[in-house]
């Protein structure tokens, strides 16, 4: 029996992924400086303020709607730039409670894994949980498990830089 519940977009019935043979998932909390609408728009429409490269996001801040865009490293100073597209599409979006999208990333190894991304007041911040599930393997779930905390870190730092 599958583990697919349909979801309501626009009146049309969206399925998201089947993560069923694919149970790897991590779980990393942050407690951020930031207020809980201000973390919601940098998920759903502004990425290139604290993780994409500037021009590449294609993005809608809705249900089902497809999303792409690239990261770019430098690992060396002098050495080439090294291009990292991300593909996904958003499966529930609660304003400044929680994003949930599709990740397709060459990490994920070509695999549609789901990120959650739960926000919660805490003090004058939000607690930000989140969830990435679905992983094709220990080595992608392990590599992600490294990345995100510099991500959320890097996230809340370039964020409040733009607030100052």
């Amino acid at each position: 029996m599958s583990d697919l519940r349909p979801l309501q977009a626009h009146g049309a019935a969206i399925c998201p992924p089947d993560l069923s043979s694919r149970p790897l998932r991590l779980t990393v909390e942050r407690v951020m400086e930031l207020p809980p609408g201000e973390l919601f728009l940098a998920w759903t429409e502004r990425f290139d303020r604290w993780f994409a490269a500037p021009g590449s996001v294609l993005m809608r801040p809705e249900v089902d709607a497809p999303f792409f865009f690239e990261v770019v490293h430098q690992p060396e100073p002098d050495g080439p730039a090294q291009r990292h597209p991300h593909y996904g599409r958003f499966l529930r979006l609660e304003r400044n409670q929680l994003v949930e999208l599709t990740w397709v990333t060459r990490g994920t190894k070509g695999a549609e894994t789901v990120v959650t991304v739960e926000l919660a007041p805490h003090g004058s911040g939000t607690r930000l949980r989140l969830t990435h599930a679905g992983f094709p393997d220990e080595e992608s779930r392990d590599g992600h498990g490294q990345a995100w905390p510099m991500v959320l870190e890097q996230q809340e730092r370039k964020l409040k830089a733009i607030d100052v």
